[in-house]
This record gives structure tokens, sequence and C-alpha cells, in this order.
């Protein structure tokens, strides 16, 4: 039996890392999951096992190179953002892969915006929210200012994706979704990088930006596999709906973050916009992804436990509730100082609920659903263009939730609301972009499987 022509995608996210084959067709073929220990830093700080990650990028890529059933035609990654990797003279890293959670020097963070035209003004031109390390560029210039041997001796610096592909290319270069994404890096409105990265000496050591599509030979093995440059996780997740979908559409993509993307949305953001938590993407194509973020996933989990507490019940009791249109046709109204502009984006109201006034936990749980879907109304409409998209697609833990969705439904009036699945969203991205670089036969059409959700006429909507 001839061995099946595939792509490789590694998937390295914080927890997981991951090797997927996926067949002509974008079925997976194969997989391989692990969990890598962590190490850290000088100060202590837990981060990423740099020596391990990178055995285990060797290790599981000559496994597949060497499976007799599969014939791998490409390899990619994708991997979460907002870590450089710093490369010295010899292509070797001679850093940690610092953790973007390290706390930020208050002093020294103070000193960067002074220094470049002040929090507000650089926020808006790099649409990066002030977020300390998650800025991955501060964390350039707190290598300049506080290790200069570092500094000296780095040749390039490698957002994460970047790293894993010079693993198997030993080519170094940039890509635009790992750069355009909150680095603090990009200035969005001029096209090219702020002007602090040549101010700091960092333009040199940052490599050639490549298009996405952009492939190497695997270095030492056979010229034909071709090798992507690699991608920012979120962004690759983006790619399969910007493949299948032509017209305007939003994706909210849940899970402990609930973060609506615009790729349609090309406004230059506000100041107002960055203060209510919206930022600003590059999207595989260099065009700006507009994004409003939720923690609506965290809040969920705190309020079921207390649902949980007061009546006594488990605290997954929400996993079985079954949707009842009656609870939603008598839910309660958003206290009056919750309802003013801008105040539900930080807080959906429920937490202020006295939970007596529920019957039971699925009355209670239906309330804390109703409350955090226009909590999302309103986020998600902070990036949408008039609402003139009208088309939602929801992925992520959230998508499977029957109550959410009914929510959704309802308070997104004359919106097609969709569940969407798509197993693997993220690496089949990163195998998608290098369809033409692999792949002979035509892209398919069912990749993203959709369910339609409709609201009840009972249900008021406030959206």
């Amino acid at each position: 039996m001839p061995a099946i022509p595939v792509i490789a995608v590694f998937d390295i996210g914080k927890t997981n890392k991951k090797l997927l084959l996926f067949d002509e067709q974008y079925q997976l073929a194969w997989e391989r999951s692990d969990r890598l220990a962590e190490t850290v830093d000088e100060d202590g700080m837990p981060c990423e096992d740099l020596q391990l990650l990178e055995q285990w990028l060797r290790d599981a890529g000559k496994e597949v190179l060497q499976h007799r059933d599969f014939d791998i035609r490409a390899i990619n990654f994708a991997a979460y953002g907002a870590s450089f990797v710093y490369l010295n003279e010899h292509g070797e890293p001679n850093a940690p892969l610092y953790n973007y959670l390290k706390p930020y020097p208050p002093q020294l963070l103070e000193q960067f915006y002074n220094t470049y035209g002040g929090i507000e003004a650089f926020a808006v031109a790099t649409a990066s929210p002030a977020l300390g390390s998650l800025n991955s560029g501060l964390q350039l210039y707190r290598i300049k200012q506080e290790q200069e041997r570092l500094f000296a001796h780095t040749l390039y610096a490698l957002h994460l994706p970047q790293f894993a592909s010079f693993v198997f290319t030993g080519e170094a270069c940039t890509d635009i979704t790992s750069i355009g994404c909150h680095t603090g890096l990009w200035d969005f409105k001029a096209d090219k990088y702020h002007p602090w990265v040549k101010a700091e000496a960092w333009t040199n050591k940052l490599p050639l930006i490549q298009p996405a599509d952009t492939t190497f030979p695997l270095f030492g093995y056979r010229t034909t596999i071709k090798v992507g440059i690699g991608l920012h996780d979120s962004s690759a997740a983006l790619i399969p709906y910007l493949l299948n979908f032509k017209e305007p559409f939003l994706l909210l993509s849940t899970g402990t973050w609930c973060i609506t993307l615009n790729p349609f949305n090309q406004q230059p953001l506000t100041y107002s916009e960055l203060r209510q938590d919206c930022l600003c993407y590059l999207s595989y194509k260099e065009q700006q992804v507009k994004a409003s973020r939720l923690f609506a996933g965290n809040e969920h989990e705190q309020e079921t436990a207390r649902i949980a507490a007061h009546f006594g019940v488990a605290p997954n009791f929400y996993e079985s509730v079954q949707y009842d249109a009656h609870h939603f046709a008598n839910i309660l109204p958003r206290k009056k100082d919750l309802q003013q502009k801008g105040q539900g984006l930080k807080d959906s109201g429920f937490g202020h609920r006295v939970l007596d006034a529920f019957a039971n936990p699925s009355h209670a749980y239906h309330q804390l659903i109703w409350d955090m879907a226009q909590q999302q109304y309103a986020a998600t409409m902070l990036v949408s263009v008039g609402g003139q998209e009208r088309r939602l697609f929801v992925d992520g833990g959230f998508s499977k939730n029957e109550v959410y969705m009914h929510a959704l439904a309802a308070v997104f009036t004359g919106w097609e609301v969709f569940a969407a699945a798509m197993p693997q969203a993220t690496a089949l991205g990163a195998a998608l972009v290098l369809h033409e670089k692999w792949n002979k036969t035509a892209l398919p059409q069912n990749l993203i499987q959709l369910k339609r959700y409709h609201a009840p006429a009972e249900m008021v909507t406030t959206g």
C-alpha cells in the first residue's frame, strides 16, 4: 500500500505540544501529543524548557519522517506568541524562553513609555494594550536595558513559531502574524516597525519579514520537503474561516478568554477601544484584524462554583443543564447601574445577584448565561462595523453549550449565529496556508461544521 501524502504540523501550546499529520483532504491522519516539564529562568520564574522543547521537535519530527505509512510533503508550525528565542552567533539559544507572565519592572515600564510618546499614543500606534511582558517587544527593551551581554551576543531574536521552523531549516526569519499581535513592535498606521525598534538597535536582530506561505528546504534531508516559517496560533485558527467564507463575518473564539475577531474592520483602533480591552492583530495576509476580549470563561468558572455551593450540587452541575426557553422568558433585568454605556464589559452583573431569587440551579445558570451573553454582545459590537457583518461564528468550549448558544442567538437580533466545529483549528490553519506548496487537490469546502441557532419568539432581546 503506497504511503499517504501528508503535511505535518507542530502545534506548540503552553501546556500541550502536538504533532499532527493531515492528508490531502485535510483529515487528521495521525497525532502525537506530549506535555513537557518546565524549568525556571535566572530569577526563579517558571518558563518553557527550551532545550527540552528543541529535543522534542527533533524527536517527533524524526518519528514521522521515518514512518512508512506517510509521505511527508510539507511541515509547518503554530505556537503561542509573546515569547522570544535569542540566538547567538552560532545559531544557538543563549537565554531562557522568558515567560510572558513574568512581572515587568514598573520603573522600566515608565521609562519606556515616557521615552516613546506616552502610554496612550504608543498603545494606539501599535494597537497594543499595556500588558507588560505580554507585549513581547517590551521584553526586547528589557534585554537591552538590563542584560547588555545577552543583547551584544544576540544575532537574531525569533518568536517561538519561527524558532521551531529554524530548528528544521537553519533559516532565520520573521512572520507578520507574530509581530502584529500586541507586541508593541508594529506601527499599524505607518505599516512598519515602530521607531523605537530602530532607536534601541533591534532592527538588525529581527530577521527579514517573510510572506506566510514562504518555505525552505528541510535542513540535512530531502529537499522536496517544504518547511514553512510558522504562525502565531490565534492567527492560524482564523485561516480556515477566511478561506471558506468571503462575506463579512465575526469569529467568537471562546474559552478562558472569549475573543471576537473581525478581519473586515480596517478602522484605526481608538484609545477608547483599547481601554475596553480591544486590540488588533495582523492576519497571514498582513491585513488588520480588530479584536475584543472578555475574561468570560473565568467568570463562568467562578459563578458556577458560587451557584453550586448555594444549591448544594456538584461543581460541574451545568454540564447536565438542559436549555429551557421558559427560564429565558422569565429572566431578571439588569441593574440600572450596569446598564450605563461601557459598564457591562468588565462585569456581566451576575456576581451582584442574590441567588435566593432563583428556584433552582438551572434557573440561576440560565440567568448567568443570559447576563454573559449581553456582556458578550457589548464586547463584540465594539469591533463590528455598524453591525454590517450580520454573521457570527462561535468556536471553542462555549460553542458546545446549548444554553449559551441560544442566549447569543436571542441577543444578536437579526444575525445568523452559528456554532462552528472544526477540530484542531490552529494546526489546520497552519496546514492550509501552505496548500499550494504541497497539495494539488482543490481546497475542501466542508472543513467547518456549522449549526445555526434561532431565538424563540418568547425570548425578549436587549441587544
